[in-house]
């Protein structure tokens, strides 16, 4: 089976570049290309089929990453979209993942990954790279999950909100070096490196509202 791809970058070269990879993947085919979000929700709009998978770039002129997302996350919430970022910039990241994004790539992947997170994306609906989790295609960890005690998961929510760890530490009462052992022992037991990988595990497995 023929996986479809869309594209919208509006560096032609890259997204040129980007296509020809794809095409030497087997299984993966890109249908179309964009230069911007208004593109891609003007093809979206009268489509008769989706694609299985959208690549979409953070930062582009007319309509950027996140308002494209805000329109996917409204009118096609269940859409497989990937991020395309040049920088690992945190707070940009989780607003994406929080509008609806399954993960995010930075514009320098090798092939490799970028083969293995077009196959997570599909088959298991994320990806999480190997800078936010030990385990980039891992199914539900149940078990982990029950392991959390409340302060535990009080801290995932907060940790997934917009609010700084040291804003955290103070809604919670607690001190922010108390804070940093609940983010280190998170870390341990979701098997996830950095903030978003903390925001992707937390929203994959449903235990955070969007």
């Amino acid at each position: 089976m023929i996986n479809s791809i869309i594209i919208v970058d509006d560096h032609n070269l890259f997204a040129q570049s980007l296509k020809g990879l794809i095409a030497s993947f087997e299984n993966f085919e890109v249908v179309e290309v964009f230069k911007n979000g208004q593109e891609l929700i003007d093809y979206l709009s009268t489509a008769k089929d989706l694609p299985d998978i959208i690549l979409l770039d953070v930062r582009m002129p007319v309509m950027n990453g996140m308002e494209t997302m805000d329109w996917i996350k409204s009118n096609l919430p269940d859409q497989k979209v990937l991020a395309l970022t040049m920088e690992h910039d945190e707070e940009t990241i989780i607003k994406m993942i929080k509008l609806g994004c399954r993960g995010y790539l930075l514009k320098d992947i090798e092939p490799d990954e970028f083969l293995n997170a077009l196959i997570c994306v599909n088959e298991s609906g994320y990806f999480l790279n190997e800078e936010s989790s030990v385990a980039s295609c891992s199914p539900n960890k149940e078990k982990d999950i029950d392991k959390l005690s409340q302060r535990e998961l009080e801290f995932l929510n907060l940790a997934c909100s917009e609010l700084t760890y040291k804003q955290v530490a103070s809604e919670m009462n607690l001190s922010p070096k108390t804070i940093d052992g609940y983010r280190e022992n998170l870390f341990n037991k979701l098997q996830v490196r950095s903030r978003v990988g903390l925001v992707l595990f937390a929203v994959k497995n449903n235990m955070v509202k969007i």
